[in-house]
Parts: structure tokens; sequence; C-alpha cells
């Protein structure tokens, strides 16, 4: 029989995306005195329609932790998302917690998002017992450091961000230089697929019987949630993290290089890593993620521009865009640089639309919860900013869709680098394109009902179409911009009539589309 201790002890929380061993709230637990609180509440599952992938494999992966720690010996008080005695929030179910028990205190790790940050804070201000808020290092930039790197810049760049990280952690570095010379390889990661190259097969984890039983809770409890159920693969134990990330590294990051930007019809996987989830829910740590692809470089099994550019991903970007959206954050919220007003168009709920790159990438996200990064940023996040989408619904849709989403990864994604309503904090511009940028990074463009070689018009790509009358809508915003000094002075060279035209022609566009005024 397991020892009871007779003092007080620690009430510990554990979130769903913080699945790991290693979790600061965990590090001291004594199984004797202390208990752990997980919980499943309809807060969290609801606060915007979550894909019904990204509910059960939460669900899944807290249930499997749970169970891990109970092994190890842990108390766990386990909360279920349909138990009637449930509050239905974390701070609630903290609350209920105390007044089952014994405590002399509640021990937790920082949560990601500003919401329930807030909502622990408030909880913290009337709790009857001290609260410890530790800070999660499972990052590899804490929030301090970041302030300090921050501090005095009138830019805030990933790049240069990124080199020190290379310096400070030693990944892929000869000294205090660059491996290969270079800091960033990627130019050379920009390659369309050829016609007839497959991409490499994928391991996929089969559901076991606690993620069937997840997945009916979902289909049960919110059938109205976006998204399919019948792909369902995702990783939900460290061990399933594992085996995805070993297949990565052995059998697709030497190809990840050449073709992270490329994308094919009806091919969602292609060269990708495949565990952004499991890095987010924590089943995956990024230190141990980095070194091991710095290591197949250094052992000559992946060439520099494919680990670069991976450890770019995590290091560099992932890092970053926490850094910057707690230290933006509430304002960063509300930012709408370009006064965006339209609506989302419906088809990037249905996928009932003609344009088959956009088609492709809302089927294959209903389907599995997942699009690449290309996909994100220069097919629906393109789409969005040149139709003049209100940010509040891109980030409403990108929350909603996406399986590794949590605000502090997505929003500076959206609101920054897809969209530029920021204004420029992520980007150093608005990574506007036409159809061409889709035709030659992908093959969607030969079978597409419309052309991407017809400017305007019916027969016209709406990105075309759009694209221009995008650059004239926002003149007074962006034309200083010195990374857009050449399409101004394309635009400027087209003269006043002209210039008129394609504003006249983008907004036919996007009502065409769909995206009318907000009401």
């Amino acid at each position: 029989m397991a020892e009871v201790s007779t003092r007080p002890g620690a009430l510990r929380l554990v979130l769903g995306d913080q699945l790991s061993d290693g979790l600061s709230a965990l590090r001291d637990l004594d199984p004797a005195a202390d208990q752990v609180l997980m919980a499943e509440v309809l807060d969290e599952a609801t606060y915007v329609r979550h894909h019904k992938q990204k509910v059960a494999l939460v669900l899944a992966s807290m249930r499997k932790f749970a169970a891990r720690l109970a092994a190890h010996g842990a108390r766990v008080r386990y909360v279920r998302i349909d138990d009637p005695a449930s509050t239905g929030s974390i701070a609630g179910e903290l609350q209920r917690a105390l007044g089952d028990g014994r405590f002399g205190r509640v021990v937790l790790t920082e949560c990601g998002e500003l919401r329930l940050a807030e909502a622990l804070a408030a909880f913290a201000l009337t709790s009857t017992v001290p609260v410890n808020v530790r800070e999660d290092d499972r990052f590899l930039c804490s929030h301090d450091r970041f302030r300090r790197w921050a501090a005095g810049k009138s830019q805030l760049r990933m790049e240069f961000f990124y080199r020190e990280m290379r310096r400070e952690t030693g990944l892929l570095m000869a000294g205090r230089e660059p491996a290969g010379g270079q800091w960033n390889y990627d130019k050379e990661n920009r390659r369309k697929l050829p016609s007839g190259v497959r991409p490499p097969g994928r391991v996929r984890i089969t559901p076991d019987a606690v993620t069937r039983e997840a997945i009916r809770d979902v289909e049960r409890l919110f059938p109205e949630h976006f998204g399919d159920t019948a792909a369902f693969a995702w990783p939900t134990t460290a061990e399933e993290a594992e085996r995805i990330f070993v297949a990565f590294l052995t059998d697709i990051l030497p190809g990840f290089g050449d073709w992270q930007d490329a994308m094919a019809e009806g091919q969602p996987w292609l060269w990708h890593g495949m565990i952004s989830t499991s890095l987010n829910l924590g089943l995956l740590d990024p230190r141990d993620v980095c070194r091991r692809a710095a290591v197949e470089y250094e052992a000559g099994r992946a060439p520099l521009n494919a680990v670069e550019g991976f450890i770019r991903q995590i290091l560099g970007w992932r890092e970053f865009v926490r850094g910057i959206y707690w230290l933006k954050v509430p304002e960063y919220r509300v930012r709408n640089a370009l006064a965006a007003d339209r609506t989302l168009p419906e088809f990037y709920w249905t996928a009932a639309t003609e344009m088959a790159c956009v088609a492709d990438a809302v089927r294959q996200t209903r389907a599995h919860a997942y699009a690449h990064h290309i996909q994100r940023l220069m097919v629906t996040g393109n789409l969005a900013m040149l139709l003049g989408v209100h940010p509040d619904a891109v980030d409403d849709w990108y929350m909603t869709v996406y399986a590794d989403a949590f605000e502090w990864v997505e929003m500076p994604n959206t609101r920054g680098m897809a969209t530029f309503a920021d204004g420029g904090i992520v980007g150093s511009k608005p990574y506007a394109a036409s159809g061409a940028y889709i035709d030659r990074m992908s093959d969607h463009c030969g079978g597409c009902r419309y052309d991407v070689k017809v400017k305007a018009g019916p027969r016209a790509c709406p990105f075309n179409r759009l694209y221009w009358g995008f650059l004239e809508r926002n003149r007074d915003r962006l034309r200083d911009n010195p990374r857009l000094a050449m399409p101004y002075r394309t635009l400027e060279g087209f003269g006043p009539v002209r210039r008129r035209e394609l504003l006249e022609e983008a907004e036919a566009c996007r009502h065409e589309l769909g995206a009318v005024p907000r009401g």
C-alpha cells in the first residue's frame, strides 16, 4: 500500500499541452503527499470550435499521460469531459479540488495562452492557499531572455534572433561561425516537386482503445465541430511521437531541404516532419529534436540545407513567435494594420471552390487537421490577405482547423506572417503573391478551372485578379516598404486609369468569392 503523508501536500496542475515527464510543475513531486490534477473541461474544448481531431488528440493524450503518471506512483485526480460534477473550467476544477482535499499550495507551470493565464491569475487572487507558477522551461528561450534580446530594437527579425540561438545552443556551429559558412540555406529549399517524384511513405499511428474512446466522446459531445475523425493517426504518447520522429530522421529528413516548400495535389505530408502536434503537446522535447537532427548532418546522413531548414523551424521560428506573442499581447490581438474588413468566404470551411490549390488545402485540413507551412502561408493565408478578410476571422479559422494550433504559435503566424495585420512586427513585408508563385511551387494550376496565365476576367486565376488591387488598395500603407519597392514602381507605371481598373477587378473578385464587408 502506498504511503500517505499526514502533512498538507501540493495540488499540481498539468494542462493538456503540458504532457512532459520533465514538466516544471512535477519536478519535485512527492507521491505520498501531492496530488496531480488533470481536467478535460468544456471551456478549453469550445472557446473556439476546435477541429474534432484536435479535441480527440488532446483528450487521448491527457488520458494516457495520466495513466503514465499513476503507473509511476503519482496520485492523479482526473476529470473527464462529461463528468456531471465538472465546473467546466480549469480554474473551477482547481477550486473544486481544493475543496475536496487538504493542500498547502497549488503548483503549476505557466500556461501558453493569455486567455487561460488571466483566468489562472484571477484564481490565484482568491485561492485559499499560495499558488506557485513556474517557468515553462521546455522552451529554449525564456520570456526574460526574449525580452532582453528585443530590448531597444526598432525591428524584431527572426533571422537575427535565430543566429543568437544558434550561438547559445551550439547547434550547427563551427566555433563561433555557422556550419558550412552560412546561417540560412532557405534559397536552396524552394524546389518544385518534379513530375513523377513521389513522396516517401509515412509512419501513421493506428488509434488504440483509449484513442478510439476519445474519438467517440468527441463525435458524441461535439458533433457540430469542424472536421472528420476517420483518418485520425496522430501520436498520443511520447513513445508514439518518438516512432514518428525516428522515421522522419531516417527516411524523410534527407529530402526535407529540397522539397519543404513544394505543394502537390492530394499529397498532404510530402517531406514534412509531422511532429508539430507532439512538440506543442509536450510529447517531444524541442532541444532533443534539434540536437538529433544536427547529428544526422554531422554523421553525413542528411545534407546541411535540410537539417538547417528543419532546425530553423524549431529553434528559430517556433521560439521567435512564442517570444513575440508574450511580448506583444494583449494589444497584439487587436492589430489590423491593413484595415481588413471582409468576411471569410464559406469555402474555407467547405472546400467548395474551383480554385484547385485552395480546395486541396481545405479538403486535407478537414480530413487531417493539418496543412504544411506553405499551404498555410501562401495559399489560405495569402488569399485571406488579398481578399481583405478581417484578422479576427482569420485567427478564428486557423485556431479552429489545425491540430497543432495554440494561440501563442497561431496568432503571430496568422496576424503577423500570413496577413500582415501586425504591420510588420513579425515579417518585414506582406507575403502577397499572385498565381505565379503557386504555379511555380505546385502542380495545382495544371488541373485548375482558372487559368494562371490570365490576369483579369472570369477565367483568370483569382490570385492574379486580387494581387494588384491589394497593392493599390493599401498603397498609402505599404508603398514606403523597401521590400515592396519594385511592385510599387510597376504599379505607378500603370497610370491612374489602369490602377483604378485593377482596383475594380479586385473588388469584383472579392464579391464573387464571398468576401463581403462585415455587417
